[in-house]
């Protein structure tokens, strides 16, 4: 009686561990992610050269274990550090880089950091994206960096996707957040104040030289006027015009229109 409990109460649990076998030996890979296979024990135990496809994946999971590595874009915003130009002066970098797995690459990856995508963003991609920075700084000079920022930041990116893509990455784009220093700012604030006042004053200077122009004309004016008046006011003239405004009651002297007499 009690061989027969032991039998049945072993085909038991091996009807148990049977089925939590079989509910956990299928897994899903979600869209946008390679699964990785990996041999826990054995001759061939580590990463398997095998990508697998979005979908249900089947697997022993008391010898092996499953993976997931996103294939999407991702962007991550970096903390600020500052590194120095050619000539010494300090650059503040604020990056930010958007990225994916190239396809199939994710094994190799795992392979040789044996870290989630998330550890591997924060350290190996991060020391990279310094380094980018940092061997590009010292090649260019203060003045340099300001006249050719585009220039600049271009090579950086080239340089990081270079990198990058030598690990199974690729770089889709990169913001460098620079921020110039502190005395460069205060320079060119103090440059662009003294050209605005240049320029405030120079335009003072042609409203005051219109005005003056104004006047000159307005006077030039006057004074032509006055000149063609005085050419035209001849005694007939006059005459006429004290004729059309006489009130028929002032009295006049002699034959023509005058409104005082002598008194001798």
């Amino acid at each position: 009686m009690s061989r027969q409990i032991f039998t049945f109460s072993l085909a038991f649990i091996l009807i148990i561990l049977f089925s939590v076998t079989a509910m956990t030996s299928c897994t899903r890979i979600d869209a946008g992610h390679e699964g990785i296979l990996v041999k826990l024990y054995g001759t061939d135990k580590g990463v398997q050269d095998v990508s697998l496809v979005t979908g249900r994946v089947w697997y022993n999971p008391l010898t092996e274990d499953v993976f997931q590595f996103p294939t999407f874009v991702q962007t991550v915003d970096y903390a600020a550090f500052t590194v120095n130009a050619k000539d010494g002066s300090v650059f503040t970098v604020d990056p930010t880089i958007s990225f994916r797995v190239i396809a199939g690459q994710s094994p190799r990856i795992f392979s040789k950091y044996r870290k989630a995508i998330e550890q591997i963003t924060e350290t190996t991609l991060y020391n990279y994206t310094r380094d980018a920075f940092r061997i590009q700084f010292n090649q260019y000079s203060t003045d340099s960096i300001i006249s050719n920022r585009q220039s600049f930041e271009d090579k950086v990116q080239q340089a990081l996707g270079e990198s990058l893509r030598k690990e199974g990455f690729e770089l889709e784009q990169m913001t460098s957040g620079l921020q110039y220093p502190e005395e460069i700012v205060r320079a060119v604030n103090l440059k662009n104040q003294a050209v605005q006042q240049a320029m405030q004053v120079e335009n003072e200077l042609k409203v005051a030289e219109a005005q003056a122009k104004k006047k000159i004309i307005e006077a030039e004016a006057e004074a032509k006027a006055n000149q063609l008046r005085q050419q035209t006011l001849t005694p007939l003239l006059i005459q006429q015009q004290f004729i059309e405004k006489w009130d028929g009651k002032t009295a006049l002297y002699g034959n023509s229109p005058v409104f005082f007499r002598n008194v001798q």
